[in-house]
């Protein structure tokens, strides 16, 4: 029997009608899509839109070398550093918002919520302006740290509560056992806790990473040279918007697949290192209170 048809707690195996009907429901389903499929074919090849013509000027070098290819670079260097700061800024402030000093803890609960409220394109053009006026970078990359500062802020706050979120789904015995250890609470979060939480929430984290990708696409109402700028500017240049955005999309489905892929590589590497026991110097420096190290 087929796994789809074995039953579960959540699912009840199909009879011979639901197979039928199913079986039936699908070739509709199929049929329906390859029918809309042919129509937008026709239509989009009576257009002239699927035209030789328009697709050979991507077989150019000089096409990728004065639009695409700065495109990609511009995206690329954009979410590099959103990312990275975005990860660095929402683990220090997930972590502070679980921390025991009420301060702390409401400090970084104001920066997270104020973030997140603010869409990215108004923080992108605020801080284009400010560079702009206070001249903190050169005028060619004044663009670039606006985008970067938009989507690392944004990106920030929200993984901030994804942080949250992960270590306080873990089970309480996990930091009672770090406790006992004689672990204090920022080796147990660094060591015991932050490790776990990390393989737990990382489909939802790789969900915003992607995301951070994507909305550098926003940098464009800026001036920012990214690559859906870029691919507008080639479809006007060459008179073929749709397959300029195309091109487009498919360089932007890879870097997305690329994220997800190098994503699933840290997953195992991190599931693999949950199995090695900790080396008995990280624990028995400081030791349960008034045990003796010897």
């Amino acid at each position: 029997m087929r796994s789809a048809d074995r039953a579960t707690v959540l699912f009840d195996a199909p009879g011979p009608r639901a197979r039928a009907r199913h079986r039936a429901m699908s070739v509709v389903t199929v049929l329906a899509a390859g029918l809309l499929g042919w129509v937008v074919y026709s239509r989009l090849a009576a257009k002239g839109q699927l035209a030789a013509e328009k697709w050979t000027p991507f077989l150019t070098a000089d096409l990728w070398r004065t639009y695409v290819l700065p495109g990609v670079v511009g995206t690329l260097t954009a979410a590099a550093w959103s990312i990275g700061l975005a990860l660095i800024l929402g683990v220090s402030l997930g972590v502070g918002r679980l921390s025991r000093v009420w301060p702390v803890r409401w400090s970084c609960a104001v920066v997270v919520e104020f973030f997140r409220a603010i869409p990215v394109l108004i923080m992108m053009i605020f801080a284009y302006f400010v560079y702009g006026v206070l001249g903190a970078f050169p005028p060619q990359q004044i663009a670039l740290a606006a985008v970067v500062t938009g989507l690392t802020l944004y990106n920030g706050a929200v993984i901030a509560e994804i942080v949250r979120a992960g270590v306080n789904a873990l089970p309480g015995g996990q930091s009672e056992a770090a406790a006992a250890l004689g672990l204090s609470w920022g080796r147990s979060m660094r060591l015991v806790l932050l490790p776990q939480a990390v393989t737990t929430m990382l489909p939802v984290l790789v969900s915003q990473l992607v995301v951070a990708l994507k909305d550098t696409a926003i940098g464009y109402q800026i001036t920012f040279v990214e690559m859906v700028r870029q691919g507008t500017v080639v479809g006007s240049q060459y008179s073929n918007y749709l397959p300029a955005l195309l091109v487009i999309a498919a360089l932007m489905i890879t870097g997305n697949l690329a994220l997800s892929a190098g994503a699933i590589g840290l997953e195992r590497r991190l599931r693999r290192s949950r199995h090695n026991p900790l080396e008995p110097a990280t624990i028995e420096p400081e030791g349960a209170p008034g045990a003796q190290v010897v």
